[in-house]
C-alpha cells in the first residue's frame, strides 16, 4: 500500500473506532468522546497493538505515516492551544480578582504540591522515570504542575454541555481555570528555559512584546476575514520563533492567543472554530500521542504510578478547594463541585506532557502514565458532576462574593 492508503487508513481508525464505541458502546452518558479518542490512541499505539500485533503495527505505521500523523497533529494542537490563549479573559478575573486569586491559588497550588511530593517519590522508590535532559527541579515541578493542570478549553465543552455556561457560576468556574491555564504555560516556559541560549530567549520575549503592542494595535482595524488570517499567520510566526529560541512553539501558540481579544472574532465563529478542530483534527493528535506511549517499565510499577499520580492529582484538587471555599464561605458541596470540575484534564495535561517529553523531561514510561491518569481524571468528572447536583449546589445558600456578576 501507498503512504497515501496507510496514512487515510489510520485516520479512518481513528474516527470511527472511537466514535461508534462511544455512540453505540453503552458509555455515551458516563464518558466524554474525548477520552474514548485519547483511549484509542493507547490502543492503537505500541503497547497494545505493536504487543498483540506487531507485523501489522509495523506495516501500518511506517516512518512516512508517522511523519504525516506528526505534521497534523502538531498544527491541530498549535492551532487549538491558540484559541485556549484567546479566549483567557483577565480582565474578567480581574474585576473579582479577589475571589479568583484565592481560589485559583489553592486550586493550583495544593496538587501542584501534593505532585510534586509524588514525583519524588517516584525518584526514590523508582527508576527509567526522569528524562535525560531534566533536572530534578524540573520534573518534580513539571510532574506537579501535570497533575494540577485544568484543561480548560474541555471544561468549557462540559460546562456547555451542561448548561450552565453562560451562569454566573459556569463564568465563574472558567475565570478560576483561566488563571491556572495561565500559570501553566508561564510554568512550562520556566522549565523549558535553556540558559545556554537565554540571549536568544530573551531575545524572543523582548521581540514579542514589541510584536504584541502592533499586533493590538492592527487587528482591530482590519474586517473580520482578515482577522483570522493575520490571526493565523501571527500564530505561525509566533510559534517558530518561539521554538527557534529554545521554548517550544506551544508557548509561542498560547502567547499568541493571549495578546488577542476574544471579540474581535465574534464568539459564535470563535466556539466553533474550537469545535471543529476537536471535531476534524485533534483525533489525530491523540493517535499521535498514543504512538508515543511505552510500556517497558513492568505493568504493576507503571500502574502504581498512574494510581498514585490520580489519587495526588484528585486530593490535591479537593484539598485545594477546601481550603479556598473556607476562606471565601462555600457550602461543602460547592467546594466539592467546583474541585471535580477543575479536574478535568484531558488535552492541556496531554499537550503540557508531551512537550515535557519532547524536551526529555521526562521518560516514555513517565508519558503514558499521565496520559492514563489524564483519561481517568477526566472520566471520573462526568458520573460526579451532573446536571440535578450542579443545580442543588447553584441554588445552595452562598455568600454573596460567589455569585457577584
Amino acid at each position: 500500500m501507498q503512504t497515501a492508503d496507510l496514512f487515510l487508513l489510520t485516520i479512518l481508525m481513528i474516527f470511527a473506532l472511537p466514535y461508534f464505541l462511544w455512540r453505540f458502546g453503552g458509555i455515551r452518558d458516563f464518558v466524554p468522546l474525548v477520552v474514548v479518542e485519547i483511549i484509542a490512541g493507547i490502543i492503537l499505539g505500541p503497547g497494545v497493538l505493536g504487543s498483540v500485533f506487531p507485523n501489522y503495527y509495523n506495516f501500518l505505521f511506517r516512518v512516512p505515516v508517522v511523519n504525516a500523523l506528526n505534521g497534523v497533529a502538531s498544527w491541530a494542537v498549535i492551532m487549538f492551544v491558540w484559541g485556549a490563549g484567546v479566549e483567557l479573559d483577565l480582565r474578567q478575573s480581574w474585576r473579582h480578582r479577589g475571589e479568583t486569586i484565592i481560589a485559583a491559588l489553592f486550586a493550583l497550588g495544593t496538587p501542584l504540591f501534593f505532585g510534586s511530593i509524588a514525583a519524588l517519590l517516584l525518584l526514590i522508590f523508582g527508576h527509567g522515570w526522569i528524562g535525560s535532559n531534566a533536572s530534578p527541579w524540573q520534573f518534580l515541578l513539571g510532574i506537579g504542575m501535570a497533575c494540577a493542570v485544568t484543561a480548560l478549553p474541555i471544561l468549557a465543552v462540559f460546562l456547555e454541555e451542561l448548561q450552565v455556561l453562560n451562569s454566573l457560576w459556569g463564568q465563574r468556574i472558567l475565570r478560576y481555570a483561566s488563571l491556572d491555564d495561565l500559570a501553566i504555560w508561564g510554568v512550562l516556559a520556566l522549565i523549558l528555559m535553556d540558559w545556554k541560549r537565554v540571549k536568544m530567549q530573551l531575545a524572543f520575549i523582548a521581540g514579542f512584546a514589541v510584536a504584541s503592542i502592533i499586533m493590538k494595535q492592527l487587528i482591530p482595524r482590519l474586517s473580520i476575514q482578515d482577522r483570522w488570517y493575520i490571526s493565523l499567520i501571527w500564530l505561525a510566526a509566533c510559534s517558530f520563533a518561539a521554538d527557534a529560541s529554545g521554548f517550544h512553539f506551544m508557548v509561542g501558540a498560547y502567547l499568541s492567543g493571549t495578546v488577542l481579544d476574544a471579540s474581535w472574532f465574534e464568539e459564535e465563529r470563535l466556539n466553533s472554530f474550537r469545535k471543529m478542530i476537536l471535531l476534524a483534527v485533534m483525533p489525530v493528535f491523540f493517535l499521535s500521542t498514543g504512538l508515543k506511549t511505552r510500556w517497558q517499565i513492568h505493568g504493576s510499577s507503571l500502574l502504581g504510578a498512574t494510581l498514585l499520580l490520580l489519587l495526588v492529582s484528585v486530593a490535591g484538587k479537593l484539598v485545594g478547594t477546601g481550603i479556598a471555599g473556607r476562606i471565601l464561605g462555600w457550602t461543602r458541596g460547592q467546594s466539592h463541585l467546583i474541585a471535580w470540575l477543575l479536574q478535568t484534564k484531558a488535552l492541556i495535561m496531554i499537550i503540557f506532557s508531551d512537550v515535557l517529553l519532547s524536551g526529555k523531561i521526562i521518560t516514555d514510561q513517565t508519558f503514558t502514565a499521565l496520559l492514563l491518569m489524564a483519561a481517568a481524571s477526566t472520566m471520573l468528572t462526568m458520573p460526579v458532576i451532573t446536571r440535578s447536583r450542579l443545580k442543588r449546589c447553584i441554588e445552595s445558600p452562598s455568600h454573596t462574593i460567589n455569585i457577584a456578576p
